[in-house]
């Protein structure tokens, strides 16, 4: 049944994907709904669980709150370290190509690395196969609570496929590059759900992955997404996309009963 279920996740993914192709020539209330819904997906629905799955203490801090900082750090660190070696081989921070450098296949990609998308979008494939995994899991439990995760995860499946093809084509990567990301991400709930036919992931890991994983995808709304929202249209109907982000997942999570 969970399989079933995740065929919809499936879906719903690549519908997500679909609207965030179809709507380029309004790129900053793509950008500012994206970044809003990732914000709400955050603190709403990962950081309650990973608080909730891994609340054992290090050292007087929350194990789900010290990964969450890990996680928003590792981003940081990653994206500076790529930022470093693009430069080296030509391209400047503000996104020119120092003279005789190549150029990213003659795209603009505005000083973006085009690694750090597929990385993004990778940790997205990632917590799509563990929504898998937890729907798999909540139907060895019972029907009903079966029932309520897959609303949960059918629904904000919608915001993880706009999310990732976003954050794929934010970065300069080629078209065909984000909807194989996107493609990726949306068989990740049917080999998550499967999955669980053979194994069970304990609670704690699960928490632990939930945490880290919100804190780096907080560091890519906040650092990346909103800002490049902003940044030639700080227009007022940027920011009510991006509050309708926020409001969007906030109603899937109190729909979903969390």
């Amino acid at each position: 049944m969970a399989v079933v279920v995740a065929l919809g996740a499936f879906l719903m993914t690549l519908f997500g994907g679909w609207v965030a192709q179809r709507v380029t020539d309004r790129r900053h209330l793509v950008l500012g709904l994206a970044g809003g819904l990732m914000l709400g997906v955050v603190g709403l629905d990962l950081l309650p669980e990973a608080l909730e799955a891994a609340g054992a203490e290090v050292f007087g801090v929350p194990e789900a709150l010290l990964l969450f900082v890990g996680g928003f750090l590792f981003a940081h660190v990653v994206e500076r370290v790529l930022a470093v070696r693009s430069t080296a081989h030509g391209v400047h921070g503000d996104g020119a190509t120092a003279p005789g450098a190549p150029t990213k296949g003659g795209r603009e990609t505005g000083g973006r690395v085009p690694q750090v998308g597929l990385t993004a979008a990778g940790a997205m494939v990632l917590h799509s196969l563990m929504d898998g995994i937890a729907l798999g899991a909540a139907f060895q439990v019972g029907g009903g609570m079966g029932a309520t995760v897959a609303l949960a995860v059918i629904t904000h499946d919608f915001a993880d496929g706009f999310n990732t093809y976003t954050l794929a084509s934010l970065y300069g990567n080629a078209r065909h590059k984000a909807i194989a990301m996107l493609v990726a991400d949306a068989a990740a709930p049917v080999v998550g759900a499967a999955s669980t036919l053979l194994f069970t992931l304990p609670e704690e890991l699960l928490g632990a992955y939930l945490g880290f994983f919100g804190g780096a995808l907080l560091y890519l709304a906040a650092a990346e997404i909103l800002p490049e929202a902003h940044h030639e249209h700080p227009a007022l109907s940027t920011l009510l996309c991006t509050v309708a982000g926020v409001g969007f997942i906030w109603l899937v999570v109190g729909l979903s009963g969390h």
